[in-house]
């Protein structure tokens, strides 16, 4: 764990779906959307982004991460005002988060990372809003990669 840091509202364009850890269902629908993203090219596709980073976002709780849940996979953005059809625009209120850093092989340091906040998930009184992984420039290389995960807290 790293620390925590307060952060100030985003906004996201990009494609999503909904899922659920049970059964190993979410590595499975994460591993698709990821391919959807990038055969189909949808960062190029995302107007006004606010930087060339890669945003994964985990929000719509049904309860905690044992239930269902949606990610939508895109980018930041200065305005929602364009988004392209079957595209999901949101705008995440900020507040305080707990940072990770999540470094070694994609995805295999990225899930360990999960695993450790999952089984800590009693003691971190976690929001359930809006949590997400950063695919920033430490993270293009897939072999020795380094990737911010932020969990809301309440």
């Amino acid at each position: 764990m790293d620390k925590k840091e307060p952060l100030k509202p985003f906004k996201i364009i990009g494609i999503s779906i909904e899922t659920t850890n049970e059964s190993g269902k979410a590595m499975e629908d994460i591993g698709q959307l990821w391919d959807r993203f990038y055969s189909e090219d949808i960062p190029a596709e995302i107007p006004a982004k606010a930087d060339s980073d890669i945003y994964a976002v985990y929000t719509d709780y049904e309860t905690d991460y044992l239930g269902k849940y949606r990610i939508i996979l895109g980018c930041r953005v200065t305005s929602l005002d364009r988004v392209p059809e079957g595209f999901e625009a949101r705008a995440f209120n900020g507040g305080m988060y707990l940072k990770y850093n999540a470094k070694g092989k994609i995805p295999d340091a990225v899930a360990r990372q999960w695993q450790e906040i999952w089984d800590q998930d009693d003691n971190l009184n976690r929001a359930y809003t809006a949590d997400f992984e950063v695919y920033g420039e430490k993270s293009q290389n897939p072999e020795d990669a380094e990737v911010g995960i932020y969990i809301a807290l309440k």
